[in-house]
């Protein structure tokens, strides 16, 4: 016996083709993502090698669902010290893999691709060259973050800390 098949969007770049089944549904790791959704003042500083305060930063970070709500996109604008800065990035959960995943394209042409692994109310984003360990609180208004880097692939150090504060 044949499976039927009806004319369906199965990915969007391919159009419509015939495919069997219901097609993908939102299950809890998508909506896990709903945790970041919103308007966010981002504010804390560099840490300079020695551990000290370096200098400032103040950004706007938008997270909001992509269409279909299976991936968020997250747009950010600001600075670091006196330089401007900003950001687009899109974090979505791959099935096939079982894991989140953060392609971050920011504003000096760097393209930053990501693990992203929740577990409870903390995220940890690892790089090739950086990790971030996001802690959500106060109810998911709250993100605490620590950015770290590797020059030796074994070695981090902190170079940012900011707190996020959601304002809508």
């Amino acid at each position: 016996m044949t499976e039927q098949t009806t004319m369906r969007v199965v990915a969007v770049n391919r159009g419509a083709e015939h495919a069997g089944g219901p097609g993908r549904t939102r299950g809890p790791q998508h909506d896990a993502l709903g945790a970041w959704v919103g308007r966010w003042i981002n504010e804390g500083h560099v840490i300079n090698d020695d551990g000290t305060a370096g200098p400032a930063i103040t950004t706007s970070d938008v997270y909001e669902w992509a269409p279909g709500r299976f991936s968020l996109l997250h747009t950010a604008y600001g600075r670091i010290g006196e330089t401007g800065v900003g950001g687009t990035e899109i974090i979505g959960y791959d099935e096939a893999n079982g894991n989140y995943t953060s392609h971050f394209f920011d504003s000096t042409g760097n393209v930053v691709v990501s693990s992203l692994v929740a577990r409870g109310d903390t995220w940890t984003y690892q790089g090739e060259t950086t990790r971030a360990t996001v802690e959500f609180g106060a109810d998911h208004r709250v993100q605490t973050v620590l950015h770290e880097r590797t020059d030796d692939g074994t070695t981090y150090k902190p170079s940012m800390r900011v707190t996020l504060t959601k304002i809508g």
